[in-house]
């Protein structure tokens, strides 16, 4: 026997098993497995698949989908004997779902790696977010992106990868690599600079701070209050006034501590 099947999703859709990847053979094939994918485990019916499938159904669309489900149940159970029930990919009126367990999933698994982070001590939450973002091969779902039925599940991902981010640095600032934290800090404040509260402004400066480089935190705040003002006409929170006037004063709360470091916003 090969093994249990695992799934890919934080980037391009794979499958594989012991003996490695398994084919999940054209377009369509692959499109009706990420959608039992993104139902996680739940029942997607028939006309559902259909509609997600093709913008305008040929005629004989229910037996391809059917013929797209034979193929992939021998994709990824290859060893499943003539004639046994699946085990994966089932059937359940009025379609089909795919059971597989929720670690066989890597989206799955970072999602509960970001829930066990938040109960542990920084040095610990450190090192399970390193694990739970090594996991991201590209975006999540990376081939649909097009498709309105992976849209909510790819945006949903992608927040709390970028909650992930966040509380990875916060972690890292704790345990006093402030330093090392930056360059991540710096690439994710340009690319999602109005994350809620400002977030990524914030622990850039305080990364920049606890690193001993002082004007540079100062020069992130001015910047981020310039842009605030320049783009969105609105002014700095209350939050990143605080830590301007916490940094020129060298508030002591600033330096690593327990606490010292506001706690993230919970995962969804």
């Amino acid at each position: 026997m090969r093994g249990d099947v695992r799934f890919g999703v934080l980037g391009p859709l794979t499958a594989e098993d012991a003996g490695g990847p398994l084919e999940l053979r054209g377009p369509r094939h692959r499109a009706v497995l990420a959608r039992l994918l993104v139902a996680r485990g739940r029942v997607v019916p028939v006309g559902t698949l259909v509609g997600d499938l093709w913008d305008d159904p040929p005629e004989g669309a229910v037996g391809a989908v059917r013929t797209f489900v034979a193929a992939l149940r021998r994709g990824i159970e290859p060893d499943r004997p003539p004639r046994a029930p699946a085990r994966l990919l089932v059937t359940s009126a009025p379609g089909y779902a795919l059971r597989a367990e929720p670690d066989a999933v890597d989206a799955r698994r970072f999602e509960a790696a970001v829930r066990e982070a938040a109960a542990l001590p920084p040095a610990r939450a450190l090192t399970v977010l390193d694990g739970a973002l090594a996991l991201w091969r590209g975006p999540a779902y990376a081939e649909f992106a097009d498709r309105g039925w992976a849209r909510a599940e790819i945006t949903r991902l992608d927040e709390l990868r970028l909650l992930a981010v966040e509380r990875r640095a916060g972690a890292a600032l704790e345990t006093g690599a402030a330093a090392d934290a930056v360059p991540d800090l710096e690439a994710h404040a340009a690319g999602h600079p109005w994350r809620e509260g400002e977030d990524a402004w914030r622990l850039l400066a305080l990364a920049l701070y606890r690193a001993g480089r002082q004007a540079d935190a100062l020069a992130v705040l001015r910047r981020a209050r310039d842009a605030l003002v320049t783009e969105l006409a609105l002014d700095p929170s209350p939050g990143l006034r605080r830590l301007e006037s916490d940094i020129l004063a060298q508030a002591p709360h600033l330096a690593p501590g327990p606490g010292t470091v506001p706690a993230a916003r919970p995962a969804s």
